[in-house]
């Protein structure tokens, strides 16, 4: 008997914490064959999609035979090859219904919203292509449709760089990246850039627990990690100068009143921008191993 994890018809940033939230790791540990349902998904933007990636490997390693049904939506697929997600399936996932090559072929153009494919970083190689890659794209996307002049695209390209090499000092795993444009119909009425960064290491408390775990005993918790790490510049490293990538990152999208979350183990904190209402911080939300990072950048006015 398959145990089936089914999907919101939306997996972005919410749908994954509620998809998540449906299940604790005891409720597969009976199953050896775990079936992520995505039949109902309309829609799925990078933090879905590399989300989605990270649990069939973390299943995966758990000895988990993963079954993913791709959805029904004619769109959503073509979206997911689009954006690299399929090149990712092999030895992952076993394809309901299996995997065929789409016939239309995805070439990149002027007007294309895809700022990054999804990208695996497990090197400082790795980080180099992503910076590259989204420079060439920055005129297209940022420049165009957010606006953005050459100095802000330059600290965007700094802060997705930090927010990469985080992964390789901290998670001591490999990760994913993915980045898309789209327009924000909600409360803001304006184009956005989503970020995506994920890995399944150690997480932010195990990161930082042998310089802060004696100095706040029973205290010390995914959450007040993850605020040591993004609102104080907590690092790893005793040196002075270390570890204070994700503060910069911090800095650079609150300046431009953008949107910040990073999810680690059994927490998750938010720093929020005028146009979204919510909580800053969760605790005792469903555990995931190793951090998330969601990075939502607004177009400028004018």
């Amino acid at each position: 008997m398959d145990l089936v994890l089914a999907a919101p018809p939306t997996v972005d940033e919410k749908g994954f914490e509620l998809f998540l939230g449906q299940f604790g790791r005891r409720a597969w540990a009976g199953f050896h064959r775990i079936c992520i349902d995505l039949g109902d998904v309309t829609f799925i933007d990078p933090y879905g999609m590399v989300g989605i990636l990270e649990l069939g490997y973390y299943l995966k390693s758990l000895g988990k035979e993963v079954i993913l049904r791709v959805p029904r939506s004619e769109e959503v697929p073509k979206y997911l090859e689009r954006m690299d997600f399929f090149r990712f399936r092999s030895g992952l996932f076993v394809l309901n219904p299996p995997y065929l090559d789409f016939t239309e072929k995805y070439h990149r153009s002027f007007a294309s919203d895809v700022l990054l494919e999804i990208t695996r970083i497990e090197k400082s190689d790795d980080i180099h292509f992503i910076v590259d890659r989204v420079r060439d794209r920055a005129g297209s996307v940022l420049e165009a449709h957010l606006h953005y002049d050459e100095r802000a695209i330059h600290h965007f390209i700094v802060a997705l760089s930090e927010v990469c090499q985080n992964i390789l000092e901290h998670s001591q795993n490999v990760g994913y990246v993915g980045i898309q444009k789209y327009f924000y119909a909600k409360s803001l009425a304006k184009n956005v850039v989503k970020i995506a960064v994920m890995d399944l290491g150690i997480g932010i408390k195990n990161s930082l627990s042998h310089r802060f775990s004696s100095v706040y005993g029973e205290k010390w918790s995914d959450l007040l990690a993850i605020e040591k790490a993004l609102l104080h510049g907590a690092s790893r490293y005793e040196e002075v100068g270390r570890g204070h990538g994700l503060t910069e990152v911090r800095k650079f999208v609150q300046k431009w009143d953008g949107k910040i979350s990073i999810r680690s183990g059994t927490a998750k904190f938010s720093l929020l921008p005028s146009w979204e209402k919510g909580l800053r911080r969760h605790s005792g939300v469903a555990f995931f191993p190793g951090t998330q990072i969601s990075l939502v950048l607004p177009e400028m006015d004018g």
